[in-house]
């Protein structure tokens, strides 16, 4: 078993999912956070793009479960001296691990290795196509903000067109019955993904009005050179977080950004910092716990106790 995308497991192992890391959670908040689950198990980091918080969260996550980690990345790696991917992926196989997280710029990378592989994968991100543990993480924080995700609204801020994040947010929260809002320039804006679940808004404050949740995507700044977007500081005039722009949501609104930040640009220091809204250092801890939960869905263990 593998995951991919959401959309790979079914709405019952979705919610069994985060349940099991609600009980991660607990694990990582014991003063010794280790336990033995996946002990004498080897999961590989395979990043060929460069990542702070989901490379560190699973290498955390599989040394808490007590598996044995290495992390293999790109950068000096024999892919800049000319390996091929087949070649990566028949070595990996020859170190007998138990699983491989992969992320890549390309979309479908980990599909493909999957494919080849005997061993599960998981899609760390992949291009703009996948990040199901960044989907799973943010329907964990809003779940445990609101006690349910059902009919609430999120908003989702930003690029869509090139965001990962986006697709998997959209996967995992229509799943469990939210209703989702794309909110941005029109040229970030994918074609295709209207539904009865989901609506797009060029205003900022027509489509924060009202919502539960706001997800603020990272702006790339390669994109302005492309002329995609306005100068940075027109796009924070329309479209970035401040807090004026939080009135126009319900009062308990929930501040989400799946990092890094651009200060000033799309989210305001003050938006970030906020102790009743923002809930971004929670997603940081949460990502922990989930990671940690796929892997020992994925390659079983002893049992955890919280």
């Amino acid at each position: 078993m593998d995951l991919i995308s959401l959309n790979d497991w079914s709405d019952d192992d979705l919610i069994a999912l985060l349940d099991l890391a609600s009980a991660m959670k607990a694990v990582i908040r014991r003063p010794i956070k280790k336990v033995p689950t996946l002990r004498g198990k080897a999961v590989a980091n395979v990043f060929f793009e460069a990542s702070t918080r989901t490379r560190n969260s699973f290498e955390l996550a599989g040394k808490y479960l007590g598996a044995d980690v290495i992390n293999f990345q790109g950068s000096g790696s024999s892919i800049e001296k000319g390996e091929t991917l087949w070649d990566t992926v028949r070595t990996l196989q020859a170190m007998r691990l138990d699983a491989v997280v992969v992320r890549h710029g390309a979309s479908g990378v980990p599909q493909v290795m999957a494919e080849h592989l005997e061993v599960p994968v998981i899609n760390a991100g992949d291009g703009t196509h996948h990040h199901p543990t960044q989907g799973l993480l943010d329907v964990m924080t809003v779940r445990e903000r609101f006690g349910h995700v059902e009919g609430l609204t999120v908003a989702i801020v930003g690029d869509v067109l090139h965001s990962r994040v986006a697709r998997s947010d959209i996967e995992g929260f229509v799943r469990l019955g939210a209703k989702i809002r794309l909110v941005g320039p029109p040229s970030l804006m994918p074609s295709g993904l209207e539904s009865q679940h989901v609506a797009v808004y060029a205003d900022l404050k027509d489509g924060l009005a009202g919502v539960d949740v706001i997800q603020v995507l990272r702006i790339q700044k390669e994109r302005q050179q492309s002329g995609q977007i306005p100068s940075l500081r027109e796009y924070h005039d329309r479209w970035g977080l401040t807090q004026a722009a939080l009135h126009w949501a319900q009062p308990k609104v929930l501040v989400l950004h799946p990092g890094p930040q651009n200060r000033g640009v799309e989210i305001d220091s003050q938006v970030m910092e906020d102790p009743v809204h923002s809930a971004i250092l929670d997603q940081v801890e949460n990502g922990v716990a989930v990671r940690m939960a796929v892997l020992y869905r994925l390659i079983g263990g002893e049992g955890v106790s919280a």
